[in-house]
C-alpha cells in the first residue's frame, strides 16, 4: 500500500446552472456547506495526510474562515486560487503537494457523498495500473445524435460509463501529464483524459450511484435526502 495519498479538491467552479447567488460549494446542506462534507470525508481517511483546496481567488479567505477553520479541518495545507478552466485549477493544486507525494486523488468539491470502499478500491487499482477512476454503468439506452437532433447511432451501454471523482493517480505520472498538456496546449475533459493522452491506460473501478455532482437545484434536493437517509447530514 502507498505511503501517502494526497488530495486536490477543485472548488473554483462558478456553478452557472444553479439558481443561486452563492457558489454551489458553499450552499448549506443541513447546517454545513457542500464543500465541508468532502473535506470531512478525506480528513477521516488515515492514508490521507494532506489536502489542497482550489478556490476562486476572491473566495479564498471565505473558504479558509467559514469552512476550513470553522470546522477544524487539520489536513488542509493550502487553499490556492483556481484558474480560468478546471484543468488550470487542478494544476495549481497539484503543484502544492510536494515531490514526496505517492498518490493523488483529484475530487470535485461539489460531490459530498463519498465512499471509503470506493476510495480504497481506487487506490489499490492505481497502485497496480497507475490510474484509476470511478464509473457507473449506464442504465438507459444511449443514443448519439447529430446537430439536428436525429439519431446517428445507438450506443452499447455495457461499454459506456458515467465517470465520477475522486480520480486517483500516481502523482509523478499525473504531474508529468499536466506538464506535457501545458506545453502542448492540450485541454482534456477530466484528469484521466490527460493521463490517457500522455501516459497510458486508465482503469475504471465500480463507482457509487450516490456520488452525485451537485449541478442543479434538483441535485441539491436529492443529495440532502441521501445524506439524511444515511445519517450523514449535519444539523447542529
Amino acid at each position: 500500500m502507498a505511503d501517502n495519498l494526497r488530495v486536490v479538491i477543485a472548488a473554483a467552479g462558478r456553478g452557472r446552472r444553479m439558481e443561486d447567488q452563492i457558489n454551489k460549494q458553499y450552499i448549506l446542506l443541513g447546517s454545513r456547506p457542500v464543500l465541508a462534507y468532502s473535506l470531512e470525508f478525506f480528513e477521516n481517511i488515515d492514508k490521507v495526510d494532506r489536502i489542497v483546496v482550489v478556490a476562486r481567488k476572491k473566495e479564498i479567505e471565505y473558504c479558509r474562515r467559514e469552512v476550513v477553520e470553522r470546522y477544524g479541518f487539520k489536513k488542509v495545507s493550502h487553499i490556492v486560487a483556481g484558474g480560468k478552466e478546471r484543468q488550470n485549477s487542478v494544476w495549481a493544486g497539484l503543484q502544492q503537494l510536494g515531490r514526496d507525494t505517492d498518490y493523488v486523488a483529484v475530487h470535485d468539491g461539489a460531490r459530498p457523498l463519498l465512499s471509503s470502499k470506493v476510495l480504497y478500491d481506487l487506490l489499490r487499482t492505481a497502485e497496480e495500473w497507475g490510474a484509476a477512476i470511478p464509473g457507473v454503468a449506464g442504465k438507459d439506452t444511449l443514443k448519439m445524435v447529430d446537430r439536428d437532433g436525429f439519431v446517428r447511432q445507438t450506443m452499447d451501454r455495457e461499454s459506456i460509463y458515467s465517470i465520477q471523482t475522486p480520480q486517483v493517480f500516481k502523482y509523478a505520472e499525473l504531474l508529468h501529464a499536466y506538464q506535457q498538456a501545458n506545453e502542448e496546449g492540450f485541454i482534456g475533459t477530466d484528469d484521466a483524459s490527460l493521463f490517457e493522452h500522455f501516459i497510458g491506460r486508465v482503469k475504471v473501478v465500480k463507482g457509487d450511484e450516490r456520488n452525485i455532482k451537485i449541478t442543479t437545484q434538483d441535485d441539491l434536493i436529492l443529495t440532502h435526502a441521501l445524506l439524511q437517509a444515511y445519517g450523514l447530514l449535519h444539523t447542529e
